[in-house]
């Protein structure tokens, strides 16, 4: 077990993350205070854990040695940047894990982007499990990267959102994708530049022994790239001019990739649970990280094949007199919406709504067309989604309750009713797994 280099720290928020890091910093011995404006954890307190609910006070971080960020609360916040100008150690989740993680510890595989990260991460885990080695898969995915140093694991495969990448400092990872950059969160960033800014960290904590994948089709992620001191792979739909410079490539055609370089091996992506032109890249991606890791085109195949897929990620729930219900809670913005009426080639009854993004629902409109027989508007964004959908059936359904209950009184058989909300879950959920784990209730009990 990985002593700590510290004995005092101060962990600032407390979600998931925030509660992982306390236990890792509680198991090496360190003395933990914690602070978080909204929620307390009683657990934590009777373990010792000096917990503080409400506002940061002034100096929060005196006599800590190390301050851990939870990815919710941004560098920017007065407060960080008042510990920051004092010099205080500022560090995120992600990188007290790596400092932490036991020896033996095997190397790092780190995903990012806009969208798909969580699938390719997943996807990517079960392929490095083909080998027989003992891999940890999460990060961002869910399981908090501090769990990883229970015990010494073969590879880490970490799912890392730009949140989490502003505060890594030291870790370095022998391989890192970035699987497109589409404008989110810019509630938190002052512009698009910046939010690709924060994500082009993982390239630059690469080893230079690494390699860097990057998705050769979308110009923002290709001048990330200038980021990596590595090889640089590129995953393409369109094999142009613009694919020059890379070690390698890998191309897709329908269902297929085919690498260009090494013995070129090609995969068959056929499980339902990577359907769609996106998840052909997203597979594309993280058969690049396998194969440049050492797994052999026999595992990748057997991986792609049995992969089940995520919930809430254009997940299958039943089918019912001969409509499909699907699960998408995951898309909780716009774009993550358009690959879903993208991906389905069956009429659909969108269930859209929720806390918007600011973003314009327009593209969606046009996405829909000719596929999307209704709108079915849930939330608080309900009436900005029904005004974009004009000339289109639109039933505002407020609830999701009631949003299943007029899909299946409207969904005909060959339709497919699709949860894709393109929209945050907190106006009316906990979070997006709440929202999918609700809806799957609500359909599950459809007689």
């Amino acid at each position: 077990m990985t002593s700590a280099p510290f004995q005092r720290a101060v962990v600032v928020g407390l979600g998931k993350s925030g509660r992982s890091a306390c236990e890792l910093l509680l198991s090496r011995g360190v003395k933990v205070a914690a602070f978080d404006e909204k929620a307390g954890d009683a657990g934590l307190e009777a373990r010792g854990v000096a917990v503080t609910v409400g506002p940061l006070p002034r100096r929060f971080w005196d006599g800590a040695d190390v301050v851990v960020l939870s990815p919710g609360v941004p560098r920017s916040k007065p407060e960080i940047r008042a510990a920051l100008d004092a010099q205080a150690k500022v560090i995120g989740e992600v990188e007290l894990a790596y400092r932490l993680l036991p020896p033996g510890a095997g190397p790092l595989l780190g995903v990012t982007g806009t969208n798909g990260k969580s699938t390719t991460t997943a996807l990517l885990g079960q392929l490095m499990r083909e080998t027989g080695k003992k891999v940890f898969t999460g990060g961002n995915l869910g399981t908090p990267f501090s769990d990883a140093c229970a015990q010494p694991h073969d590879w880490h495969v970490v799912e890392l959102s730009s949140f989490q990448l502003e505060s890594v400092v030291d870790a370095r990872f022998l391989g890192g994708a970035i699987l497109n950059l589409t404008p989110d969160h810019l509630d938190r960033y002052p512009d698009h530049a910046a939010y690709g800014d924060a994500k082009a960290n993982l390239f630059r904590r690469l080893d230079p022994s690494g390699f860097a994948v990057v998705n050769a089709d979308d110009p923002h992620v290709l001048g990330l790239g200038a980021h990596a001191r590595t090889r640089l792979f590129g995953f393409t739909t369109q094999l142009t001019g613009t694919n020059a410079g890379f070690t390698g490539v890998a191309i897709g055609e329908g269902q297929s990739c085919m690498f260009l370089f090494g013995d070129r091996p090609r995969f068959e992506v056929r499980s339902r649970a990577l359907r769609g032109a996106h998840n052909v890249q997203n597979a594309m991606a993280a058969a690049l990280l396998a194969s440049l890791a050492g797994v052999s085109s026999d595992a990748i195949q057997r991986g792609l094949d049995a992969f089940p897929g995520l919930p809430h990620r254009l997940e299958s729930v039943r089918e019912l007199d001969g409509v499909e219900w699907i699960n998408d809670s995951k898309a909780t913005n716009v774009d993550s919406t358009l690959v879903a009426l993208r991906a389905l080639t069956t009429p659909l009854w969108l269930i859209a709504g929720g806390k918007g993004k600011g973003a314009p629902y327009a593209p969606m409109v046009e996405a829909a067309k000719g596929r999307v027989k209704g709108v079915l508007t849930i939330g608080q964004d309900a009436p900005a989604i029904a005004e974009a959908f004009k000339g289109f059936t639109v039933v505002d359904c407020q609830s999701l309750e009631r949003a299943v209950a007029e899909a299946k009184a409207r969904a005909t058989r060959g339709d497919a009713v699709l949860l894709s909300p393109a929209c945050a879950s907190y106006d009316q959920f906990q979070h997006f797994e709440h929202r999918g784990d609700t809806f799957k209730q609500l359909v599950k009990a459809l007689s």
